[in-house]
């Protein structure tokens, strides 16, 4: 047991033992800065049960506490808070228990299964910065929950299909000339991307051109030619027709290969791929099977319902009366087959924009009501949208921050940074760029996730990569200062593969370890959270408590020689805590900066 635990316990025997009453819980918090202590019990909400004076409550616990409870060597009591004192060895105990843990706080994977859902992409355009978000709480989520003992499957559904995609195929057909990315130099994705926008250019002139004659704009919105066009070549797409197929697996594969690269330098992967294409017709099937039980229903022009206004929503359709599907009967289908298809899954998490929360609520109540006991662990991981300075992204007009070229920024102006401090004089130029990447790369995915995942970001690319502050290059620095003090003490010979032997800790030694206790319980809620944020501000913390430790004590220089291996050992398992911090937020350390 923790000393949280020990002390809860002890807690509550103290007020059956002076008061003769069954206390159902203890409150603990931090002890303040300016107050003397380690770990404080909040008496206030004891009042309940016990009645009377906070302060001699507190007194006569605390009395309790330091009696029968050998860790505890003091206490005090300020209004209704009792500051529990706990001695060194207490500490330096579990620090010992620690040091030579590899990956301490992680938990092995159980046969818990949960599913996580990211990315998600069209394939008529490149990934941009809303993706990158999406990417990177996808991917933070499910490695935090790896981490906190689940086991994982990664998957994303790739939308390869409809009206969207057919526009850059005609738009290419009409306008391409034949050109490949191995013509033109460019990845598949911005290839296709640039017919999209060159589709959007036409339809707007065809639609102008309709106008100009006449026609009303809603009217020419629906007839202009190339639109027209788009749609006959999805008729045909769902009519399997030979030319039109070829074409369309012809674009994708450009797109997918382009993804690919994307994904790479994103440092983000899967374990299972879904596509549009084949989950579209999904999910008819339950609808059928969920008219005959009555959760669902028909109306007269023949489309199916769901009424869920007893529940607090409103009716929603799950098939059109020409008997099409809609996208909750694909998610619907879709869902029961990733269970099929991973029959230990107990549990999903769908990475998803803000503005598709209601759409979620409907879809895990529907599945509730179809009867599988896993939909009670579905979960929307909603999230905000980014905005950039310079303001909104929109697709259509090709005015998106893209996902490639933002990271190429973030590598050049961790470049430029780092240049001007001037610290770098023997590296190569390939060791140089790496470096850069790094830096770059750990800036923005910090940036990102270090805010809770519902809150609107504005990103600002220069202030992401200061080297002060909250940032990620701030604690990647920390972590290469601490290579540099372990390499040191290396080459001075300093053996730290035995315990510590000393009688005292200095307060900055003792707040450091207890800053690494939180480390576990810190997975696991960002894993019940689904937030990386609280990781990524767990390390912060951890990173502020060690630079405050390296100004206050001497690590290399200290004289007795078992202080100095203690504070070696500190440091080195605070990198070492980083460096799986971090990998938990898909972030990279460098050994040297």
């Amino acid at each position: 047991m923790n000393i949280q635990e020990v002390l809860s316990v002890k807690v509550k025997e103290a007020v059956k033992s002076i008061f003769d009453k069954d206390l159902p819980n203890v409150e603990f918090q931090p002890t303040r800065k300016d107050f003397e202590g380690d770990i404080t019990i909040v008496v206030f909400p004891m009042l309940r049960v016990v009645k009377g004076n906070p302060v001699q409550i507190g007194e006569q616990i605390g009395a309790y506490l330091e009696e029968h409870i050998d860790e505890v060597a003091g206490f005090n009591v300020i209004k209704g808070f009792l500051n529990i004192v706990i001695n060194d060895s207490f500490y330096l105990n579990f620090f010992n228990s620690i040091s030579t843990i590899l990956h301490y706080g992680y938990v092995e994977e159980s046969d818990d299964a949960v599913m996580v859902e990211y990315s998600s992409p069209n394939t008529n355009k490149p990934l941009h910065l809303g993706h990158i978000r999406n990417n990177l709480l996808g991917y933070s989520v499910a490695e935090i929950l790896k981490a906190s003992g689940k086991k994982v499957y990664k998957t994303q559904i790739i939308n390869d299909r409809g009206i969207h995609i057919c526009k850059s195929m005609v738009a290419w057909q009409k306008f391409g000339n034949g050109e490949t990315p191995v013509s033109t130099g460019l990845k598949g994705d911005k290839l296709v991307g640039n017919y999209y926008v060159a589709f959007d250019k036409a339809y707007k002139e065809q639609i102008a051109d309709l106008v100009a004659k006449g026609i009303d704009k809603k009217v020419a919105e629906k007839e202009a030619p190339i639109l027209l066009e788009a749609q006959e070549m999805l008729l045909k797409w769902e009519a399997g027709d030979p030319e039109t197929v070829t074409l369309w697996k012809t674009m994708n594969g450009w797109v997918y290969k382009g993804f690919e690269v994307t994904y790479k330098n994103l440092g983000v992967d899967f374990d299972t791929l879904y596509y549009e294409s084949d989950t579209y017709l999904l999910g008819k099937d339950v609808v059928a099977e969920g008219l005959k039980k009555g959760i669902f229903f028909k109306k007269e022009d023949g489309s199916v319902w769901i009424d869920l206004t007893e529940d607090g929503l409103d009716e929603k359709i799950v098939l059109r009366s020409d008997g099409t599907a809609v996208y909750m009967t694909q998610d619907i289908g879709t869902a029961i087959q990733r269970v099929k298809d991973h029959p230990d899954v107990n549990g999903m998490v769908y990475t998803v924009g803000n503005e598709q929360d209601y759409h979620f609520k409907v879809l895990f109540l529907i599945l509730q009501k179809l009867g599988f006991s896993w939909s009670k662990k579905l979960h929307h991981l909603s999230y905000g949208m980014v905005d950039l300075p310079s303001g909104k992204m929109k697709s259509r007009e090709g005015t998106v921050v893209d996902a490639d070229d933002l990271m190429a920024d973030m590598t050049q102006t961790a470049a430029n940074i780092s240049e001007e401090l001037g610290k770098l004089e023997d590296y190569n130029e390939e060791e140089k760029q790496t470096l850069y990447q790094m830096i770059g790369l750990g800036a923005l995915k910090y940036y990102i996730l270090k805010v809770d995942p519902k809150k609107r970001i504005l990103f600002d690319p220069e202030e992401s990569v200061d080297f002060q502050g909250n940032t990620g290059p701030f604690i990647q620095y920390t972590y290469a200062r601490i290579q540099s003090i372990l390499r040191k003490a290396e080459s001075m010979g300093i053996n730290i593969s035995e315990d510590a032997k000393v009688s005292e800790l200095h307060s900055k030694e003792k707040e450091l370890i207890k800053q690494l206790q939180l480390f576990p319980e810190t997975i696991q809620l960002a894993a019940d959270n689904f937030s990386p944020a609280l990781i990524a501000n767990f390390t912060y913390d951890l990173v502020k408590e060690f630079n405050s430790f390296y100004q206050q004590v001497s690590i290399l220089g200290e004289v007795d020689e078992a202080k100095k291996v203690l504070r070696v050992q500190l440091s080195k398992k605070v990198a070492q805590v980083i460096q799986d911090a971090f990998k938990l937020l898909g972030v990279e350390v460098p050994e040297r900066m």
